[in-house]
């Protein structure tokens, strides 16, 4: 029995009882990335000494019959640091130095018996909703010549591929959920404060997640990441506000994406929740969204070699120091929509439905290449949608429901006020049981 494609909660049962060992279920899982790194392009670095050393101390570990995570393979994010590696960001203008420590995250992750097998590929400064950069560009298992989003998009092809079973991204403006849809998978990015951030926080928005291909591993992995705090997905009698399209007016959502947020309200009215009709965004939270991004640019390219930067970056951090120099940065709206609006926007549900992407995913490419303008309407077109909830701070996620015409999958976002993953969680389990989604690409 191959262990490679079976979830995380499956293989920490079957090394914790002795059917399965961690170098065993490491060697299986290296041998599968090896033989797809060079077509999905979903890996800045391979870990194969390290990962197979690693596995022999996790079996050799007294404790091994309790660790929630025990023998799981797991690729993180090259924005989190990884001891002995260096954290390159995507980018050529980064230090190569090696991390001398791990990112709390990582540190959980391996307490807790997994494994790290691979760093995965991002765009630079993990930027944009695309995963191209100097080391490779990412693909998205569903179509090659598809992006799997960003900017988490390495993790999310790994795991849509059955590569790894849980792996780490984080999420600035919709750098997990983007991905998630793109790749079919399950994505949830937590309420500020709940697990350690990235070291770039982007203004205190980013925040770190796991990638999963169930709603089970999701649970287990955040809980972890969180220091073990209680997360058991619970949703009972809740008020759900739907929102086939959430966008002012004038922006436009595929009609099959609107579809699918009906027809999971419509699942969840079955499991006895009150679903009403939801509103749409305020204009000037997405307005401020972009130039919050654009400050982000600034804010992380700032000391790097400018040289060495490719020319979306460049472009994208001009931008963000004009956006800063005119105090139109988006600053004070993100503390409005952060301190209250969200909230009274919200209203009096206690989650909002709604697509995760606007549309389906663009062309894999070597979009760092392009400038300003271009890698700024392609992103804002597809994928407009996460961003607001970055800003408010607040619990956001992204579950499959359903294939898109074009044979790609179909994302549906769940968000909830701060406090409520548990929620969220419980929703996704019960949209899961309505709707089991494959938790492979086909033809991969």
């Amino acid at each position: 029995m191959s262990w490679v494609g079976r979830t995380a909660v499956e293989i920490a049962e079957a090394v914790r009882n002795g059917k399965a060992t961690v170098p065993g279920v490491v060697a299986e899982h290296l041998a599968a990335i090896e033989a797809r790194a060079a077509s999905l392009g979903a890996f800045r670095k391979i870990r194969v000494e390290e990962a197979i050393r690693e596995a022999r101390a996790v079996q050799d570990r007294p404790d091994l019959a309790e660790l929630p995570l025990a023998g799981v393979p797991v690729a993180v994010k090259d924005n989190v640091e990884v001891a002995g590696e260096a954290t390159r960001n995507g980018s050529a203008a980064t230090p190569a130095e090696p991390a001398s420590a791990d990112h709390p995250v990582v540190a959980r992750l391996r307490q807790a018996g997994a494994v790290v097998v691979a760093l995965t590929n991002v765009p630079e400064l993990c930027l944009v909703a695309f995963s191209d950069s100097v080391y490779g560009t990412a693909r998205n298992p569903w179509n090659l010549d598809r992006t799997p989003g960003g900017s988490s998009g390495g993790s999310a092809a790994a795991v849509s591929a059955g590569l790894v079973p849980l792996a780490v991204g984080n999420d600035g403006l919709g750098s997990l959920r983007i991905p998630g849809a793109c790749c079919g998978i399950i994505a949830i990015k937590p309420g500020f404060g709940m697990v350690p951030p990235p070291a770039h926080d982007w203004f205190e928005m980013c925040e770190n997640g796991p990638l999963t291909t169930t709603v089970a591993d999701a649970a287990l992995a955040l809980r972890v990441m969180a220091g073990d705090q209680a997360l058991t997905p619970h949703a009972a009698d809740l008020r759900i506000a739907v929102t086939p399209n959430p966008l002012p007016l004038g922006l436009s959502i595929d009609k099959e994406f609107q579809r699918a947020v009906d027809e999971a309200g419509h699942t969840l009215r079955e499991a006895g929740h009150t679903v009403v009709p939801g509103r749409r965004l305020p204009t000037v939270v997405g307005m401020s969204s972009v130039m919050t991004w654009y400050s982000c640019a600034a804010e992380d390219s700032q000391g790097l070699p400018p040289a060495k930067l490719e020319r979306r970056t460049r472009t994208m951090a001009a931008a963000g120091r004009t956006v800063r120099t005119l105090r139109i940065d988006g600053t004070r709206t993100r503390d409005d929509w952060r301190a209250s609006g969200a909230d009274l926007w919200f209203g009096n549900a206690d989650v909002l439905v709604t697509p995760t992407l606007a549309h389906v995913p663009p062309r894999a490419d070597r979009w760092g290449r392009r400038g300003l303008i271009r890698n700024t309407l392609v992103n804002v077109g597809y994928a407009p949608v996460t961003a607001a909830w970055n800003m408010a701070g607040w619990p956001a996620m992204t579950v499959p429901y359903g294939r898109h015409s074009s044979g790609l999958p179909i994302g549906v976002q769940l968000i909830a006020p701060p406090g409520a993953e548990r929620q969220l969680l419980g929703l996704a389990a019960q949209l899961e049981a309505a709707r089991p989604w494959s938790r492979h690409a086909p033809g991969t």
